[in-house]
């Protein structure tokens, strides 16, 4: 863990348990959407390189 992210942790630690639990909320939605966006981008990636290998294909068949 970095000290940056000690040291935030600390101060949080200080805080009523309501606020601990909205910050713990934030940084949970936050994880996620980091995730499912590397999954989005990875997905697409796999599109792209599909679909320029058909181009390819279609472009050396004579078809485009």
């Amino acid at each position: 863990m970095t000290e940056l992210l000690q040291q935030a942790i600390a101060k949080i630690k200080n805080l009523p348990d309501n606020e601990q639990d909205t910050i713990a909320a934030i940084i949970m939605e936050e994880l996620e959407d980091e995730m499912k966006w590397e999954q989005t981008f990875a997905n697409s990636q796999d599109l792209l390189a599909n679909l320029a290998a058909e181009a390819v294909d279609e472009y050396q068949g004579g078809e485009t």
